[in-house]
């Protein structure tokens, strides 16, 4: 019989194109995982449930459900489902080797990024101030204040907000040091905005460093590279946040909060278990603490130059297709900051392929087996490093197929 460990590791590297080799219109992928089901006496929750399962050549985006967590990380949180634990003992030791990882003075297990920006700004508030902590987001006196620079305003600052702070925004340094006041007490960075701005990172880490105030770094969606890991950590600030359920491939619902020591102590008491808390609804579980810590082990232990040459030889094998109808071309990128993996562009001439990014982005979506792309008004774009090795030889095929059969 095919264990559950077996099974996962089957599927995680899974050669689909030959498996569904004769015909894609066919039971394809979606058939191939059913046979392994059966035989393992695995139930096919989505099959049960209606649900329709699909390629992800789009990358670690939330509605998409992240990322496909790796074998070893199922093995340990079936393995701490098992037994209890002292919560609190569990979060200070798999914070500590955490931060040994990532190079910090301490670190902690959160419910996602989002939860980690919340409880860090409360950290910044609150200090660990029992009555504080009790009331906040209404505690009394002027509102409290987090400055940003506008370029760096992003939908997931509500987790900041939250806390009932006030954002400042800047723009230049000046603005910056102009904005600090005895009500500020943070510093607020988007990691993926750094290019956008005028302070970049090294200035803004100064800047928190030269005002005493806490400097926050929103990294959410930023491994690989491997380096970043603790390259922010070493540049100086205070506070970093990873997703756990994106390049680590961790549970979805976790994440990490790597900083200072004062503030992670700080960041704890705003948290499970503690009770009459802004962070008592975020929960982690000791199954999501111990899975997080052994999916930061497996990604350091990756050999990253090779899996980024398998990620451009999946979308180059792509491109290759594509390029192959008249009209249409490829480009392989890397994006600067966030989802740092080998990345296709596909444009074409829409005089001679009569379709825009958005159809071809529905019928990739509604064809079998089902592929989810990324569509913008002007093209579309794909990144394989969140599929199973071999569903790149799927999507060449199916996009070819699309683009010819729109052309002119």
């Amino acid at each position: 019989m095919i264990t559950r460990r077996k099974l996962l590791k089957i599927l995680s590297g899974l050669p689909f194109a030959g498996l569904i080799a004769g015909g894609l219109a066919g039971s394809g992928a979606a058939g191939a995982i059913e046979k392994l089901n059966k035989a393992s006496n695995y139930r096919d929750f989505y099959k049960e449930l209606g649900l329709r399962t699909f390629i992800n050549a789009q990358g670690t985006w939330t509605y998409l459900t992240g990322s496909l967590m790796r074998p070893e990380v199922m093995d340990a949180i079936n393995y701490a489902s098992r037994q209890y634990v002292n919560f609190n003992e569990l979060q200070d030791v798999v914070g500590r080797r955490l931060a040994e990882m990532g190079k910090s003075e301490d670190a902690m297990v959160t419910a996602g990024a989002a939860s980690a920006l919340t409880l860090g700004t409360a950290a910044c508030i609150t200090g660990t101030d029992e009555e504080k902590i009790r009331l906040l987001p209404n505690l009394p006196g002027p509102q409290r204040e987090v400055i940003v620079q506008s370029s760096h305003r992003f939908a997931y600052d509500h987790a900041v907000r939250n806390t009932g702070i006030r954002l400042v925004e800047v723009e230049s340094t000046q603005e910056l040091e102009n904005a600090v006041n005895e009500n500020t007490v943070m510093m607020l960075f988007l990691n993926y905005a750094n290019y956008n701005g005028q302070i970049q990172w090294e200035e803004f880490v100064e800047l928190g460093k030269k005002h005493g105030i806490p400097t926050f770094n929103d990294c959410a969606a930023d491994l690989p590279p491997v380096e970043n890991l603790w390259k922010f950590n070493e540049m100086g600030f205070d506070l970093v946040t990873f997703s756990g359920g994106k390049g680590l491939r961790g549970p979805q619902s976790a994440g990490l909060l790597f900083g200072r020591k004062d503030l992670i102590e700080a960041a704890k008491l705003q948290h499970v278990p503690h009770a009459d808390t802004i962070g008592r609804g975020m929960k982690v579980n000791k199954e999501e603490i111990i899975g997080m810590m052994v999916a930061v082990e497996e990604f350091l232990k990756q050999d990253h130059e090779k899996k980024h040459g398998e990620f451009h030889e999946r979308v180059r094998l792509i491109g290759q297709h594509a390029s192959q109808v008249p009209g249409v071309s490829t480009e392989i990128f890397v994006p600067d900051i966030g989802n740092h993996t080998p990345t296709l562009r596909v444009t074409w001439d829409q005089d001679k392929v009569d379709l825009t990014p958005q159809k071809v982005q529905e019928k990739l979506r509604n064809g079998h087996p089902s592929i989810e792309v990324l569509a913008t008004s002007d093209f579309i774009r794909i990144s394989m490093w969140m599929a199973r090795a071999g569903e790149e030889k799927v999507v060449a095929r199916r996009l070819q197929e699309v683009l010819k059969s729109g052309v002119v």
